[in-house]
């Protein structure tokens, strides 16, 4: 398989370049991205093709799978190009700057009947598949998410600056990590899930987009809860993170990265090695997407996923902006 990547000067782009590189069945033809600098790097180091205009790259090479990463606020666009000119993709989260972007390019994949994957990753690990087998007991009461990355300077020094200024981006921690965790919430407590409150805060940065957010979920009784963050002082892609739910018969608990337990109500625990963070998916991610498609199956997920889920971000901001967040500027010392 021929394959194109756009957008390439985002962050993720090796979280989906070095398994591609593994696979036999695929071959890089091509990297696009409006920074001229950037395309030159890349196809140095990778010895493909270039382009700053990612559509003359893909009206010449012909790729048959693109992953299209890049601005938020420019993957509408690139979404109505790949549709319109028959390429089966996958986009990077969120897909745009809010529902309004994204519901009309899932429309037009369904209309045109293209492979449009996106990549939620966690579908793809044990762990959100054991949270999916709780609803088996029952009712989830309740669930919590706490996910808190590194500070916002890292976009900074990966070349990725827009991600700090909400018209190119959309937001902040919540349009940018706590997406996964809303498409979880979707899943564990159904379609009728609505967001019951939001706060979000750009205390510790003083940046243009939210640093912290915490979104409260709520269906008939039961509750979901997402916090997450650009505080913590480690290096990309480590996290401080824990997770816990309460299903009937058992409540269950993600320690770290790697390890989950559940105890059940008479006190009996057990435990099992599970991946409970994203960041090992986008391996499984691509060799998934690259072979649904070679068999002609639907992504595990698709731009028809992101409607609902952008429809909870909209809300989410929505009830957040009665907190304004703080003027952007330094930082001021403790007195």
């Amino acid at each position: 398989m021929k394959i194109v990547f756009i957008g390439a000067s985002h962050w993720h782009l090796d979280l989906y370049l070095l398994p591609l590189l593994d696979n036999p069945e695929a071959e890089l033809v091509g990297i696009a991205d409006p920074d001229p600098d950037v395309v030159a790097r890349l196809t140095q180091r990778l010895g493909c093709a270039g382009d700053t205009d990612f559509r003359a790259l893909c009206r010449r090479v012909r790729p048959d799978f693109v992953f299209a990463l890049g601005r938020h606020a420019d993957m509408p666009e690139e979404a109505r190009f790949l549709i319109e000119e028959e390429i089966p993709f996958a986009l990077e989260k969120p897909c745009g700057l809010s529902s309004a972007d994204v519901a009309p390019m899932a429309a037009l994949a369904a209309q045109k009947g293209a492979f449009a994957a996106v990549p939620l990753v966690f579908r793809n690990g044990d762990f959100a598949q054991h949270l999916e087998s709780l609803k088996d007991e029952g009712d989830l009461s309740y669930a919590s998410f706490r996910f808190i990355a590194g500070f916002p300077a890292r976009y900074r020094q990966a070349g990725c600056a827009w991600m700090l200024d909400p018209s190119l981006s959309g937001g902040g921690c919540t349009i940018n990590l706590a997406i996964h965790f809303f498409d979880l919430a979707i899943r564990l407590l159904g379609p009728d899930v609505r967001v019951l409150n939001a706060t979000m805060a750009n205390h510790a940065w003083r940046e243009r987009v939210e640093d912290y957010s915490v979104v409260t979920f709520e269906r008939a009784g039961a509750l979901c809860v997402v916090e997450t963050g650009y505080l913590f002082p480690a290096p990309t892609s480590n996290f401080d993170m824990h997770y816990a739910l309460r299903s009937p018969r058992s409540y269950t608990i993600a320690h770290d990265t790697q390890t989950v337990e559940s105890l059940a109500n008479d006190g009996t625990s057990r435990q099992w090695p599970s991946v409970t963070t994203n960041v090992p998916h986008y391996r499984t991610f691509v060799n998934d997407v690259l072979a649904r498609v070679r068999a002609g199956q639907p992504p595990l997920a698709s731009l028809a996923d992101m409607v609902p889920v952008m429809r909870l971000v909209d809300d989410a901001y929505a009830k957040a902006r009665s907190t304004p967040l703080l003027p952007a500027g330094p930082i001021l010392a403790a007195s």
